[in-house]
């Protein structure tokens, strides 16, 4: 997940690249999988895609696009748009809204009062909606230590995590890499938030593990993913370097690294969230897709 500005603007660079493809639900190719396609998913992973990647496509442009694709939903989006999601019986694989910021987190104590508000109010929204996963960031570190953040997080989270156990929500903390695009960002190691899901010890907190963004600040990405895959309930993926289109033209072998998290038993859902450079940005979508249906 980007910080804002960035997200705002690689918007604006696919709106600049992709004029044509905002025309319409109509303009929105064949090639995704569908009724008539060749190739139809193999069902072992739950495939999703991150809305703010193709924001040159109205949301319903998205949605139909995804049903066509067979995807089980669209990440980050937040509820006043989950009517439109539901429209298409699509769901929201990781709701949010809840946060303050990428930077303004749970391991700072100053905005705790904010987030305990912001979050058990959306713990509820989600729930009523039928959804699950709810997103949370660790916020900068900002000077602070390890092990202090580890605390401030601990102490605000168990103020939510019975109504969230209690509603069935799943809060999900990102992993972001903090050496090129979210300076200073705590949770920047697997470990750190294995260490804050092992101290909370609730089945309602989990990690997202971003490919991408674990492969620059860590790597060693299979590894990972077999021993802490019992802490890790969702994940991102896009190409590294430069978090483009996941094939050949990057450094990761994802066919590889979705096999290791299908032979963990994995159930959750597999979101695209790699930023297109190709004038064909749902042909990337596809592609990506097909890539990771091990």
């Amino acid at each position: 997940m980007p910080p804002y500005s960035n997200r705002r603007k690689a918007i604006r660079n696919i709106l600049a690249g992709s004029a044509a493809l905002a025309a319409g639900a109509s303009s929105i190719p064949s090639y995704a999988a569908g009724p008539n396609s060749s190739y139809m998913l193999k069902g072992n992973i739950q495939h999703s895609v991150c809305r703010w990647c193709f924001g040159s496509l109205t949301l319903d442009e998205l949605c139909v696009a995804a049903n066509e694709i067979g995807l089980k939903g669209i990440d980050l989006v937040g509820p006043k748009d989950w009517a439109t999601l539901k429209k298409y019986n699509l769901v929201s694989t990781m709701c949010n809204g809840a946060e303050i910021s990428l930077t303004k987190g749970w391991n700072d104590k100053q905005y705790h009062s904010t987030l305990i508000k912001n979050y058990t109010e959306h713990i509820d929204l989600v729930a009523d909606a039928g959804f699950k996963n709810l997103f949370c960031a660790s916020g900068n570190r900002n000077g602070m230590d390890d092990e202090t953040g580890l605390r401030n997080c601990l102490e605000g989270l168990k103020q939510i995590i019975g109504h969230a156990e209690k509603r069935g929500v799943v809060l999900t903390m990102e992993l972001l890499n903090s050496k090129i695009d979210h300076k200073d960002y705590m949770c920047d190691r697997t470990q750190w938030g294995v260490e804050l899901c092992k101290r909370l010890s609730s089945p309602n907190f989990k990690l997202l593990y971003d490919i991408y963004h674990m492969q620059i600040d860590e790597g060693d990405v299979i590894r990972t993913i077999r021993d802490y895959n019992t802490y890790i309930g969702h994940y991102h993926t896009a190409g590294v370097p430069g978090r483009h289109e996941i094939d050949e033209t990057q450094e990761l072998y994802y066919p590889a690294i979705m096999q290791a998290i299908l032979g963990t038993g994995f159930t959750g859902y597999v979101a695209q969230e790699f930023i297109p450079l190709a004038a064909d940005k749902l042909g990337s979508l596809r592609k990506a897709v097909s890539i990771c249906d091990v």
